[in-house]
């Protein structure tokens, strides 16, 4: 087991930044309000997504270069596209994520800490956790916050089972009104991780190449399908409990951070009894913690490569520098929009769905092209499988903006 672990890596850190709002709110709101009616898109777009995602360690492992350098070598427009997006997203998405997991805290720990407090403290750690430790601290962290994670939320479902005495409905739904629509064009942008993640999923898998000689491509393909096969079976896991738990009790959710996560684990102890408590805190913390502190770390990697290779730019602070900056701007946010958590998240997911096409593209473009070893480009299977995303991606987007 040990061994195993130790083979283990970025994918964990994926799992870690996609295990999150798009579980811990998206997921379980869906099994409220259509109880497993949105299973058929939870499965889709994790199916379409996929090839897209792996793409990331697949270039990163056989090349030795990250997804970034190879979007320099497809033109340094695409480059400018990905620096521009990234840095219109990633405040929105850090604030979004920290909220909840201050939401949380004020929930787990006591109110004696304001939210407000709550967000300052969480990322406070984060940074020093990410500055003192850098990447190998991360990849130890990661391993037991995840394990933590799953054996908590299988333990919330097997005991939300045991008390349901309900027949279980498999009826699925296409949502037809507007905002139901506007709902599962968010839930399906951050389910499981909105593509972007891609990248920096190739920065960590360049760091872990750099300690272990041994993390081939065979490995990383591994190390990834472990990650993403996790976050499937939670995401399943998270709309249970939503079905379980809430869909009968016609709750409207609250879009204020420290409230919802209130309403979320009250609901659940009302339901399952006291002694739960402690079983969906734990859940419910390190999913949302091990999001902050991933997304705190990726986007600032992400972004110091790209100014390297936009600017050429040799600075040796650059990681420190847009660490600092994404606390900052995250801390400035919060407290400007605390109350408009649900619009954020909301706004947040949204734009990560509308640009999975041009995540989609590229990635497939870069691992069809000369710049991917010949043994290393996609089989005919993968090959169908990313036009069939492309096009489900595409067509999904189209539907969304015309139903505006």
């Amino acid at each position: 087991m040990t061994a195993i672990l130790k083979k283990l890596g970025p994918g964990l850190l994926f799992a870690g930044a996609a295990i999150g709002v798009s579980h811990l709110v998206q997921s379980t709101r869906a099994g409220a309000d259509f109880g497993l009616g949105l299973l058929w898109a939870l499965l889709l777009v994790n199916l379409f997504k996929y090839p897209f995602f792996q793409f990331g360690p697949r270039y990163a492992s056989a090349t030795g270069e990250s997804l970034l350098d190879g979007y320099k070598k497809l033109g340094k427009g695409i480059l400018i596209a990905y620096y521009i997006l990234t840095f219109a997203t990633m405040f929105t998405i850090q604030t979004a994520v920290t909220i909840v997991t201050a939401g949380i805290a004020t929930s787990l720990f006591g109110n004696f800490l304001s939210i407000e407090m709550w967000t300052v403290v969480i990322l406070f750690i984060c940074l020093l956790l990410l500055v003192i430790g850098r990447y190998n601290l991360l990849d130890v962290l990661m391993k037991i916050i995840i394990i933590t994670l799953t054996i908590s939320t299988l333990a919330a479902v097997v005991v939300a089972l045991s008390s349901n005495n309900q027949p279980i409905s498999l009826t699925q739904i296409l949502p037809k009104e507007t905002l139901e629509i506007g709902f599962l064009i968010a839930f399906m942008g951050w389910m499981p991780a909105p593509l972007d993640i891609s990248v920096w999923h190739s920065l960590w898998t360049i760091e872990k190449k750099k300690d272990d000689n041994n993390f081939v491509t065979k490995s990383a393909l591994f190390d990834f399908n472990i990650g993403y096969i996790s976050t499937i079976i939670l995401g399943i896991c998270f709309m249970f409990l939503g079905y379980l738990v809430m869909h009968s009790q016609n709750e409207t959710f609250s879009s204020n951070g420290g409230q919802f996560a209130n309403q979320l684990i009250d609901m659940y102890t009302t339901s399952l009894g006291n002694w739960s408590y402690i079983i969906i805190g734990i859940a419910a913390f390190t999913t949302m913690f091990s999001t902050t502190l991933t997304t705190l770390d990726a986007s600032p990697r992400a972004m110091h490569k790209t100014s390297q290779l936009l600017f050429g730019n040799t600075f040796s602070k650059g990681y420190l520098f847009w660490i600092l900056l994404l606390a900052t701007g995250t801390i400035v946010i919060f407290f400007v929009f605390a109350s408009e958590m649900g619009l954020l998240v909301e706004i947040a997911t949204i734009l990560s769905f509308l640009t999975a096409p041009f995540y989609a593209i590229i990635n497939y473009k870069l691992i069809s092209s000369k710049h991917t070893p010949k043994e290393w480009q996609p089989s005919k299977a993968v090959h169908i499988l990313s036009w069939s995303g492309i096009l489900f991606l595409l067509g999904f987007s189209i539907w969304y903006i015309f139903t505006l």
